[in-house]
């Protein structure tokens, strides 16, 4: 199955040293929001996208240009500050999770990245509707100097529990090859597209870079950043098989 994962450059970008984020949809749409803002904000380009035949069978359009279902973008942030974002609105099929994570991870050390970070939504049993509320987010490293990074910034970390999908299987391969893999878990809404837990991931992600990331547009365009995913994906369920459509419970 892993051979059915290609990952194609467009064009060959010095990438050593980058930080290499991956957003593939988990809970509230977490990654996908967080990955789609910090391509904007941080104004990347497209540098190549994945392929697979069991990818969905469409395009996504975005300001009048067809775009692969799965793409990756770079950038440099000065000082020498390259970040890579792999960015997907559609959830892989569980079969594909390995493949995909592993030629992540296998591009990622080709290039010489320096970690990887992947964002997820995660739901907290028994908490009520965060409403107006700040949202709680926090990290998990997958080696000791990672974790040992995460101590010195101050960012709370993830203690126990389960991380399921490519941000799991991240973690478990940057531990077996002693690679920089770091997981955000953000408080989201299991029910609805969540900015609000996008941007509290955002927040951990940019202490974690070292950069500045200004998400205040994101608090105030949140509502109708969730209301145009939701319709995107509504949109887009007729196209995809049943096994590779939104949960509704994730999704609405």
């Amino acid at each position: 199955m892993q051979d059915d994962v290609e990952i194609v450059d467009f064009e060959d970008v010095d990438l050593t040293g980058a930080t290499v984020i991956a957003g593939f949809p988990s809970i509230g749409l977490v990654s996908t929001i967080a990955a789609n803002y910090l391509i904007d904000a941080l104004n990347l380009k497209q540098i190549g996208c994945v392929r697979s035949s069991q990818f969905p069978a469409l395009s996504v359009v975005h300001t009048a240009e067809p775009l692969s279902p799965v793409r990756i973008y770079a950038g440099n942030q000065g000082n020498e500050k390259k970040i890579v974002i792999f960015v997907s609105e559609f959830k892989p099929k569980p079969n594909l999770i390995n493949a995909i994570s592993d030629a992540i991870m296998s591009w990622a050390t080709t290039k010489k990245c320096k970690f990887l970070i992947s964002p997820e939504g995660m739901v907290v049993e028994g908490k009520e509707d965060k409403g107006e509320k700040v949202v709680d987010a926090y990290a998990i490293g997958s080696t000791e100097s990672a974790r040992a990074m995460l101590t010195s910034k101050d960012i709370a970390q993830f203690k126990n529990g389960i991380i399921a999908g490519v941000s799991g299987v991240l973690l478990n391969l940057g531990k077996q090859a002693n690679f920089d893999v770091i997981s955000i878990l953000a408080e989201a809404h299991p029910n609805y597209p969540d900015a609000r837990a996008a941007a509290a991931a955002i927040n951990v992600m940019g202490l974690i870079m070292g950069i500045e990331i200004n998400v205040t547009p994101l608090y105030e365009e949140s509502e109708r950043i969730e209301k145009q995913l939701q319709k995107f994906h509504k949109q887009a369920k007729p196209m995809v098989s049943a096994s590779q459509a939104p949960q509704p419970s994730m999704y609405g």
